[in-house]
């Protein structure tokens, strides 16, 4: 596999370089140290077009026998629905010698493509507007449970690799991080080895607002330690521990990429987030005209923080490869073999984001477009030279061509 190794230790060497490609911060709590030998993969948010767009990538990844070597899966929103079903199933997926998981698709595949066929949001809205005592978050998990997860919880996730459910904590301003060894928001603390569903922490990563938002979390009674015994939260009062209000993950970080940059040196970013669409005659009443500009903030935020990735990539800072549901292949990926026409990708990338029953053809459109974008990202970046001169595979549902 390529390394980015030469181009790592020049541009390290250069710390204005390494600050001005750095997509996240460093927080209180943070490990000192540089970030390790080893490979996360980052899936962010977008709602069922994100969990689908996300599917085709792990099926590419798992036929090159990538997929166990993957130390760390950091998601947020749709992307989180995608990781937990991975997670949940890990245990039974058969890697070969290869590395190839010939169940992939019945362990991974059919039961999301089951989810992306499920209204989730109105049907939410809907029984937590009008059973009494039960909010819409609890009508999520509520649905993630009885058509996903069960009763698995974060305790019954392997040890490795790491799976970590992102959600943003509305009190805090920050990340709360799900996962098996811990609970955490560095202002507020951690709590170790949490007995919480995985349907509770995918159910807030992906309270998507305002429809889906907020998720409160019940906590009262846990035991909380701090992240760092030298390093005191400020946030450790009840008030801030016992009933937690949290929202989508990405609001904070929508590539899913803070527990991930920080933690390995190669990074792989599938995107599959929104876009700030034009308007020619944006609305002025109050409401409209600021929920579009939160928008526009939201977009902005997002596109440095894209930006910052694909330069750090680029530039050799980092190794790895970013690949989106708005890439255009004849653009960014210059060795692709998979054609994908930009008009029909382009109309893929505008499906709305939500949580809302999804024909089998545009899932399987969707899924198309997540590998072929995968397998592009791949030859052209990560496993550049690897793949010189192997054959195009197939799509997985060659009936729904991307030309």
């Amino acid at each position: 596999m390529t390394s980015a190794a030469d181009g790592w230790g020049q541009a390290m060497n250069d710390p204005a370089l390494v600050k001005a490609l750095n997509p996240v911060r460093a927080i209180p709590g943070d490990d000192r140290r540089p970030p390790e030998q080893g490979l996360a993969l980052c899936l962010s948010g977008g709602g069922y077009r994100a969990m689908v767009f996300h599917v085709g990538v792990l099926w590419r990844l798992n036929e090159v026998g990538l997929l166990p070597t993957i130390k760390r899966f950091s998601s947020v929103s749709g992307g989180s629905i995608t990781a937990g079903v991975l997670a949940m199933n890990w245990g039974k997926l058969a890697f070969d010698d290869h590395g190839v998981a010939a169940n992939f698709v019945s362990g991974v595949v059919d039961p999301l493509r089951g989810m992306a066929s499920t209204r989730v949001d109105v049907s939410a809205i809907l029984s937590g507007a009008l059973l009494p005592g039960t909010s819409i978050s609890d009508r999520v998990a509520s649905t993630y449970r009885r058509h996903l997860f069960g009763r698995t919880t974060l305790q019954d996730l392997p040890d490795q690799p790491r799976f970590v459910f992102n959600a943003t904590n509305l009190e805090s301003g920050v990340l709360m991080r799900f996962s098996k060894p811990y609970l955490a928001d560095y202002r507020v603390g951690r709590i170790a080895n949490p007995e919480l569903d995985l349907a509770v922490a995918v159910a807030a990563s992906s309270a998507f607002p305002p429809v889906l938002s907020p998720f409160v979390l019940r906590l009262k009674g846990q035991t909380w330690v701090t992240e760092k015994p030298d390093e005191e939260p400020d946030l450790v009062g009840p008030r801030f521990r016992d009933e937690i209000t949290l929202s989508d993950g990405g609001v904070y970080d929508n590539l899913g990429l803070e527990t991930a940059w920080k933690k390995y040196k190669s990074i792989l970013v599938s995107d599959a987030g929104g876009h700030f669409a034009e308007e020619s005659d944006p609305a002025i009443d109050w409401a409209r005209q600021t929920y579009r500009v939160l928008n526009l903030v939201d977009n902005q935020v997002r596109s440095l923080r894209k930006r910052q990735v694909v330069g750090s990539l680029r530039d050799g800072v980092r190794d790895g490869m970013y690949v989106g549901i708005r890439s255009v292949v004849a653009n960014d990926f210059p060795k692709a073999v998979l054609p994908a026409d930009e008009d029909r990708t382009r109309d893929l990338a505008e499906v709305p984001t939500r949580l809302d029953a999804m024909k089998p053809t545009l899932q399987e459109q969707l899924i198309n477009w997540g590998y072929a974008a995968c397998d592009g990202g791949l030859r052209s970046y990560f496993m550049r030279g690897e793949l010189d001169g192997v054959p195009a595979t197939p799509l997985p549902y060659p009936a729904q061509p991307l030309t």
